[in-house]
């Protein structure tokens, strides 16, 4: 049974607070007509603070697009092995052990992948599988475990390895001043995370079970403007109300699994934002203290896309509240309106 062991997170040196983000939202929209519905909205994410991969004063000055893309490959190589180092120990593993990589990042554009550099610097071998995953934004973190999982379910005594790489402020747009690109300005932070998938033995969650939902007729709500500046981040003000039609599927899930969505021991979900989660506990009776995970990421780092789910679950590893045979779900959110779920049991592997 595939394992996912535990993850490795890094984030940036470079720290902005709740308060100088509000105080950059008055003094850079102090015109803005709902600059003060912009500061509410902001406040209630829960963010107090993120991380940066850059200075404040650097990510305000938008320097195009190919600068930006120069500034994605240069800091993704600098930081990414590190994180791939430390969670290929987690898992007892070294690179040559490592049969597909999946790399995960809605923030920048590498082609080839950062995988084809990780292979040629790492120690991986030349056969390694490659899978990128980038337009599904924040839900990449959940694709990116299912198809670890399908890929060792597949091949019983292989490994993955998931990288997740999000350098959200490289998105930052000045000239774009909706409420919803406000609202993200205050919301998405920086960050990377690494684990592996053992396809025998391993200390962590037995993947069991996973699927897809998209909610139908939703694919404009979240979504990239590709422009000569970049990509636009374009956030639908019906986005937050998304869980009332998710809930279902993730119930559907767990019963297929003959599992009671209410009744897990751990629930490991990508935070957009604290509505996801008030919600989740509202429509499936989950205790709000289940989230907990969840909520210490958003708090800590604001939402960092991808490694979201990753970052919430190394919370819970480190926690050490699980016993074999525990019961849980991961959960991550994104474009399309699409949910990648997981189901699986805490095992001490062998």
């Amino acid at each position: 049974m595939a394992v996912l062991c535990k993850p490795a997170v890094a984030v940036p040196e470079h720290v902005i607070t709740l308060e100088e983000t509000l105080g950059l939202a008055r003094s850079l929209h102090r015109d803005h007509p709902r600059l003060d519905l912009a500061l509410r909205l902001i406040e209630n994410t829960g963010v107090q603070k993120r991380h940066l991969v850059q200075p404040i004063e650097q990510v305000l000055q938008h320097q195009g697009l190919t600068r930006r893309s120069v500034i994605y490959e240069a800091e993704s190589k600098a930081r990414v092995p590190a994180v791939v180092r430390q969670a290929l120990d987690h898992a007892g593993l070294e690179p040559e052990q490592i049969d597909l990589i999946v790399y995960v990042s809605c923030t920048g554009f590498m082609m080839p992948s950062l995988t084809a550099w990780l292979i040629n610097t790492m120690g991986f071998r030349p056969q390694t599988r490659q899978i990128p995953i980038a337009q599904l934004g924040c839900a990449g973190g959940g694709a990116a475990i299912n198809r670890a999982h399908d890929f060792c379910t597949a091949y019983p005594d292989s490994n993955a390895l998931i990288v997740a790489c999000e350098f959200c402020s490289l998105c930052y747009q000045p000239t774009d001043l909706g409420i919803g690109t406000l609202l993200s300005n205050g919301l998405f932070g920086d960050g990377i995370a690494a684990a592996v998938v053992r396809g025998q033995g391993g200390t962590g969650i037995s993947l069991e079970r996973n699927g897809s939902y998209l909610v139908p007729d939703t694919e404009d709500w979240i979504s990239y403007a590709v422009r000569p500046t970049g990509f636009h981040f374009q956030l639908d003000k019906r986005v937050p109300g998304t869980m009332e039609p998710l809930s279902p599927a993730l119930r559907a899930l767990a019963e297929q699994h003959q599992w009671n969505i209410g009744k897990l021991d751990f629930y490991i979900i990508h935070a957009g934002g604290p509505r996801i989660l008030d919600d989740l506990t509202h429509h499936l009776d989950i205790a709000p203290h289940a989230f907990r995970h969840s909520r210490a990421t958003l708090t800590q780092y604001g939402n960092i896309a991808s490694a979201v789910i990753l970052d919430a679950l190394s919370r819970l590893f480190d926690e050490r509240s699980s016993l074999p045979g525990h019961q849980g779900i991961l959960a991550g959110f994104g474009p399309g309106i699409t949910a990648e779920i997981t189901l699986g049991t805490w095992t001490t592997g062998q």
